[in-house]
Order: C-alpha cells, then sequence, then structure tokens
C-alpha cells in the first residue's frame, strides 16, 4: 500500500504576500490617473480619438466607462459625457457652441447642407439632429419638390448603420429628424432622406401630433426676428424594441428643442412615441437636461 507523503506547509516569501489594503488602493488610483492623463492628451493631439468608445474602451477595465446615451428615467441624469466637436460644419450651433452629451459607443458627427447630425452606432439612430433656421431658408424651402427616395447612409460603417430593410415591414414610419419641409435646396431635400436622419417612428404620432409640432415650428420661424436653432432627437427605455435585422432602436420618446437666438428664449416638446399622443404644453430646457443629460445650448 502506497503511503501519501505528508503536506508541507510553506512559508511565503515576503515579496508574494499581498499588499495591504490601504496600498492597493492608493496603486490603484494612481494606475487611473495616469490612464486618465494618457487619455486626455491623447485626445489633444488626435482629435480623432475624443469618440467616447476611446475613452470608454481606457477606462473600462477600472470600471470607469461612461454609460450610454439613451434613459427616459425622470431622476437627474448624472454620468460621464463627451464634448462634440463638428468642425466641418459649426455654423447649426447657437454661438458655434457644440453640445455636450453622455457618453456612448460609435458616436459619429455627420454635417450635411442644411442640418448636422451626432449618430449613434449602437441605435442607429441620431442622438440629436442639429438645424439653423430663419424666414429666408423657410422661404425657399416652400419651392422645393419633396425627393422621398430613402437611403442609408455610406459614411456610417455597416454594423453602425440603418438599412431599408430594417424599416420594410416593421409597422414603423421612417421618421425625419430634421423635417424634409424644412430644406431649402434640392440637394438638402435629397440629403434629409438618409437614413441617418431618421427613427422609428409611429405611424399616427408621424403623421399627427409631430407634425403639428413641426408646422407650428416653422410658423414661429416665420415670425422670429432671427436665427432659430432647432435640435431635434429621439430618447430610448432602458430596453427599447429593435427592428429589422440590424436592430435598429425604437425610441419611447421624442423630443425637439426649439431655441430663438434673438430673444434667448428656448422650450422643449417632449412626445412620446405612440399613436395616443397630443401636442401639449412643451417642457422646460432645463427640464429637458435633467432628463436627458444633453446639453445642446451654449448657455447652459
Amino acid at each position: 500500500m502506497t503511503r501519501k507523503k505528508p503536506s508541507i506547509a510553506r512559508k511565503r516569501s515576503p515579496a508574494s504576500s499581498p499588499l495591504p489594503r490601504r496600498a492597493r488602493g492608493f496603486l490603484r488610483a494612481l494606475v487611473v490617473s495616469a490612464v486618465a492623463a494618457f487619455s486626455i492628451a491623447s485626445c489633444a493631439l488626435n482629435p480623432q480619438l475624443r469618440d467616447a468608445a476611446f475613452l470608454d474602451s481606457v477606462l473600462a477595465p477600472f470600471g470607469l466607462a461612461g454609460p450610454t446615451p439613451q434613459g427616459t428615467v425622470p431622476a437627474a441624469f448624472s454620468g460621464a459625457q463627451v464634448q462634440t466637436q463638428f468642425a466641418a460644419c459649426p455654423e447649426f450651433f447657437p454661438a458655434r457652441h457644440a453640445p455636450v452629451v453622455p457618453a456612448g459607443h460609435a458616436l459619429r458627427e455627420l454635417c450635411f447642407s442644411a442640418f448636422a447630425i451626432l449618430h449613434s452606432g449602437q441605435t442607429k439612430t441620431p442622438v440629436f439632429v442639429a438645424q439653423r433656421l430663419n424666414r429666408r431658408v423657410l422661404a425657399q424651402a416652400g419651392d422645393i419638390s419633396r425627393s422621398d427616395r430613402f437611403f442609408a447612409d455610406a459614411r456610417l460603417p455597416r454594423a453602425e448603420r440603418a438599412e431599408l430593410a430594417d424599416y420594410r415591414g416593421s409597422g414603423y414610419s421612417r421618421g425625419h429628424m430634421a423635417p424634409a419641409g424644412d430644406m431649402h435646396t434640392a440637394d438638402a431635400m435629397a440629403q434629409s432622406f438618409s437614413l441617418a436622419n431618421m427613427v422609428p417612428q409611429n405611424q399616427r404620432h408621424n403623421a399627427g401630433a409631430w407634425s403639428r409640432i413641426e408646422q407650428d415650428t416653422r410658423k414661429y420661424v416665420m415670425r422670429a426676428q432671427g436665427d432659430v436653432y432647432v435640435f431635434t432627437g429621439p430618447v430610448y427605455a432602458d430596453q427599447p424594441e429593435k427592428i429589422g435585422e440590424g436592430g435598429v432602436a425604437v425610441p419611447s420618446h421624442l423630443y425637439k428643442v426649439v431655441y430663438d437666438a434673438t430673444t434667448g428664449r428656448s422650450w422643449v416638446h417632449w412626445q412620446a412615441n405612440n399613436p395616443d399622443t397630443q401636442a401639449g404644453t412643451p417642457i422646460t430646457y432645463d427640464e429637458f437636461v435633467r432628463r436627458t443629460g444633453l446639453r445642446l445650448l451654449p448657455q447652459d
């Protein structure tokens, strides 16, 4: 019969002893600070790295990556935020101040002739669409024929964009965020049918309350003394419905921020994306920021 050898307890050398808790916490804080400093320096030297996905990938191992920009929670938003740039089309933002938005994955800035889009490759829809409107622009828009030629935006990677097939048979309309009725040139009209400018929208809501809000906004612009900046976009539940093979997210709500640069007045239309929604009283811009974390105006 083979006898088992008695186990021998080995003493740990001082080098293999675990670090005291305080020392571990200090080292972790030191590493995080160094990583953050490196990330900021990298973004300053390389503007293309300012996408939130870059910072998330660096900070994720430490549990510090920012949340996605979606959410309809009524409580105040709290989380990491990023400064957008829009260096190629600053004219669509009041005082040429690009918005600050909640950090998210695959955020891409797209400039068009008559509007700008911050696009999310996660939801495959806009985060916001920015426009600068005035009486002259809308007067010209009245002479432009609607094109109705929807297309997938080739500037976006295939994995981050909506396709025509995603909407087909979904029961949702392709809801413009920058309305076709605001487009003042043939090029702008054609560009407004990019799927990057669309969200899956309830058909009755699109043709009903939302259409009235768009018309009322145009009426206001025609009375305004100068430029009116409009930001339009979707808001999502924590687990949104998705359509198509590409998984385009369906928003629970839509918003439209209206800012009169001459008077400094602002208000926000906040609409549930369902057939029974009525065009009700707008909410304040401060309440909008509290709900979404989107800081779109320069005075905020």
